[in-house]
């Protein structure tokens, strides 16, 4: 076994060890922390597929911001873990038919030749020169631009089911309605008061 597939190998088993920490552990700021350590293996095996890039697009982003935010949000919400864990046995087995469809069906979309998804032949060795972005751009641009278009669909379903679940209108919110304050006039902004002078004494 050569070196590189040892190493190939090493960060698979601790990004699969970290995976399953992070949906099996009680406690949310150590499945965080877990998911840290997962997205620390895969930014490795992008490095081992020379995609500097990617790699360091993974550490920055999720490490550095989301995982930062995410754990912000855990440790500043009250979250009572035993209620959250009560129906997890009962919604087991769903779950698991669930996973297994998208399973089935990510293996059935990979595995055809749509999308623009064909078989792509070994990269060769990269020149010392070559642009790991601008090789990405344009596979994501060409080669995969159905299912990158696809990909953003979902994200941007995803941020408007997001903003549909927290939008709550209260009764007793008090907002202001910028048409009104708009169409607003002088007499109903301004009211002249005329008091009698104070006498001195």
């Amino acid at each position: 076994m050569e070196f590189k597939q040892f190493i190939f190998y090493f960060f698979a088993a601790v990004l699969v060890f970290a995976a399953t920490m992070v949906i099996t552990v009680k406690n949310p700021v150590k499945a965080a922390l877990f998911l840290v350590l997962a997205f620390f293996n895969a930014a490795g095996l992008w490095l081992l597929l020379q995609a500097e890039f990617l790699a360091i697009v993974l550490v920055l982003v999720y490490v550095g911001a989301v995982m930062v935010l995410f754990l912000f949000v855990v440790m500043m919400l009250d979250i009572n873990i035993a209620r959250l864990r009560e129906g997890f046995t009962r919604y087991l087995p769903l779950g698991g038919a669930v996973a297994v469809l998208l399973a089935a069906e990510m293996a059935l979309v990979l595995g055809s030749g749509r999308f623009g998804l064909e078989r792509v032949p070994e990269p060769a060795g990269l020149a010392a020169d070559a642009s790991n972005t601008r090789a990405l751009g344009r596979l994501l641009y060409t080669t995969y631009a159905y299912p990158f278009e696809l990909a953003a669909l979902v994200l941007l379903v995803a941020i408007i089911a997001a903003i549909v679940l927290t939008l709550r209108r209260r009764k007793d919110t008090k907002y202001q309605d910028p048409g009104r304050q708009v169409r607003v006039e002088r007499s109903e902004r301004v009211r002249l008061v005329k008091m009698p002078a104070e006498k001195k004494s």
